[in-house]
């Protein structure tokens, strides 16, 4: 994720460089993010029926190739080739890997999936923060320095691929009950549709501020790249500590009750920010990061226990929709903020997380063993 945020992080500099409208940089974070979503469903169903202990390994390696192909990019069409690749790497990664935190959960599925994701979130903060000390006081060739990181990670992955496949070989001979809800298959494909909903929302909104929200305070504010960068990263890692806190608070109190004060609970916040002045912009963009991360770990494991027996799938169609949603939400706000500007976007943007209110018709799950 850290090699995924470096896009977005560089798009002032890909801005300058090529010439680019808001509109090509929503194109962009459409073309990785749809690459990531549109196959993590079929790879995720795939999986289920067929699991791949090192499927992690071929996903890092489209990562790493993307990483080189954007830094020597040379072209609109040349940027947009190397997005795919980063997304296509997301894309296969994904699936497989939510799965394996399900599997070594120990039962606390909330606090897995929070954990799992804090790294994603924390590589999403740490991104931005190093393209502004890397690559923004030099040049765009120097992205190929978190290639690096790529390499790192294919070490990583090979050491859990092998933990995987022993994990299999022991579940292949000793059959683990899987524990059904106790409800309706109607009730289940409404529960799934309320999700994803939801998701639209949440990441619809959130591709405002990872993708243009440098662009707002560089606009409003008049701060520099670097300046802006800072601020994105308190965004960040904000995001990165609300991830962590909403699986427990999930497991503790309820997944429905998280995910609808996650959502909805910070509606207030983002009706006000086009509103206040830099200091407040700083403060409400923790507060925002805060709350509105922590539903996605409750979202992810409440719909893997609506569909236990279809881990890889769930999870695919979860981060496939969330992803999507993201860049189809990038597209269509860069050219809307290209026929009106940068700060109108926040203002229509802010109303998105009143669609959380209809959480409250999520049913409260009852497990039955089977």
């Amino acid at each position: 994720d850290l090699i995924q945020a470096i896009i977005p992080a560089s798009y002032p500099i890909l801005k300058e460089n090529f010439n680019l409208s808001f509109t090509q940089i929503g194109l962009i974070t459409f073309s990785y993010q749809m690459a990531a979503s549109i196959l993590q469903p079929l790879i995720g169903l795939y999986t289920d029926k067929r699991p791949k202990p090192f499927s992690q390994i071929i996903g890092m390696l489209f990562s790493l190739a993307g990483v080189i192909l954007l830094a020597y990019a040379t072209s609109f069409s040349s940027i947009i080739l190397a997005v795919t690749f980063v997304g296509i790497g997301s894309s296969i990664f994904h699936p497989e890997a939510s799965r394996i935190s399900f599997l070594a959960s120990g039962g606390k599925r909330g606090l897995a999936q929070s954990i799992f994701q804090l790294g994603g979130n924390a590589g999403t903060a740490i991104g931005p923060l190093l393209v502004a000390l890397i690559v923004v006081p030099n040049s765009q060739q120097h992205i190929v320095w978190f290639a690096v990181v790529a390499v790192i990670a294919l070490f990583v992955l090979s050491k859990i691929g092998f933990w995987y496949q022993n994990h299999l070989s022991l579940r292949a001979t000793n059959k683990a009950e899987i524990v059904l809800p106790n409800l309706s298959q109607a009730k289940i494909v409404s529960s799934v549709i309320i999700l994803l909903i939801i998701i639209f929302s949440k990441f619809f909104y959130s591709a405002s501020i990872s993708s243009y929200f440098t662009f707002y305070l560089m606009d409003k504010f008049n701060l520099s790249i670097r300046d802006a960068q800072f601020y994105l990263f308190l965004y960040l890692a904000s995001c990165a500590v609300g991830t962590l806190i909403g699986g427990p608070l999930g497991d503790k109190f309820g997944r429905k009750y998280v995910i609808w004060f996650s959502i909805l609970g910070v509606a207030p916040f983002t009706m006000l920010l086009p509103f206040v002045d830099l200091f407040w912009t700083g403060i409400l963009s923790v507060v925002i990061g805060l709350i509105i991360s922590s539903a996605f770990p409750a979202i992810l494991v409440y719909a893997q226990e609506l569909l236990p027996k279809k881990l890889g799938m769930v999870s695919g169609l979860f981060y496939g929709f969330a992803f999507g949603m993201g860049g189809l939400g990038s597209a269509l706000l860069g050219n809307l903020a290209d026929h009106t500007s940068i700060d109108y976007v926040y203002h229509i943007c802010a109303y998105l997380p009143l669609m959380g209110i209809i959480a409250l018709f999520l049913p409260n799950l009852k497990m039955k063993n089977k």
